[in-house]
């Protein structure tokens, strides 16, 4: 039966995060990533996953309150850019600052999918089916978005600086893994003791929030067309 609702939990915590990453690949459709390089970098979201569990783990045993949850954002945010830096940013091709903010989004979908894969399990073990289908809900539209949010900062941060030196991209990428940081933080604190209404107004600021990077992809577009016009004239 546990590897039923297993099956279950992680179908359920995959495809909605298959759906987002269609839904944003869209966006890069003038020269689309390769899959497999996708399908890795999806992958590697889920991995961090595990990579983080036993962190936050020895958190619990240090912090509480606000202090724990500080440091569970940092971890996630961390390790989710991070392994981008490892796995993802050597590749050749990342070849386009588009794609600084693609890979970002990517591994936080592969993160978000084992994420939520892991909360509705629970419910499910103990036959609270109503609660597991509310979970999965609340987490397609909020926190699958607010990781989808964060990450894609940090790669917004590094699409901006792509054609800067080096030095700049790392100070830019410092910078977008600390807003990432602020937003994750902001969300999970209103979050955890809010009530219908507020719930809805913390959504609100995400979806406003991913709003805002679809306006941003407009500008990172424009920002290589304009780069590689120079080129041709000089």
């Amino acid at each position: 039966m546990l590897s039923t609702h297993f099956a279950i939990a992680f179908l359920s915590g995959l495809i909605p995060a298959l759906f987002w990453a269609w839904f944003w690949l869209r966006e890069d459709n003038h020269k689309p990533e390769p899959y497999f390089l996708i399908a890795i970098s999806f992958i590697t979201g889920m991995a961090v996953v595990p990579l983080t569990l036993p962190f936050q783990q020895i958190a619990i045993d240090i912090y509480s309150g606000s202090a724990l949850i500080l440091i569970w954002v940092i971890l996630e945010e961390v390790l989710k850019y991070a392994a981008a830096l490892v796995i993802i940013f050597w590749n050749r091709e990342v070849d386009e600052p588009i794609d600084m903010v693609i890979y970002m989004i990517m591994i936080a979908l592969g993160f978000a999918a084992l994420e939520n894969a892991l909360f509705i399990f629970n419910p499910l073990t103990t036959g609270d089916y109503i609660g597991a289908g509310l979970t999965g809900s609340f987490r397609f539209l909020g926190a699958t978005l607010l990781h989808v949010l964060a990450s894609g900062t940090v790669g917004v941060f590094l699409a901006l600086t792509y054609f800067r030196p080096k030095f700049i991209q790392m100070l830019a990428g410092t910078a977008g893994l600390f807003m990432a940081i602020v937003l994750h933080y902001l969300f999970n604190d209103f979050i955890m003791d809010a009530s219908g209404g507020t719930i809805l107004i913390v959504f609100l600021f995400v979806w406003m929030g991913i709003i805002i990077l679809f306006l941003l992809f407009e500008k990172i577009k424009q920002l290589e067309h304009k780069h590689n016009l120079r080129q041709q004239l000089s």
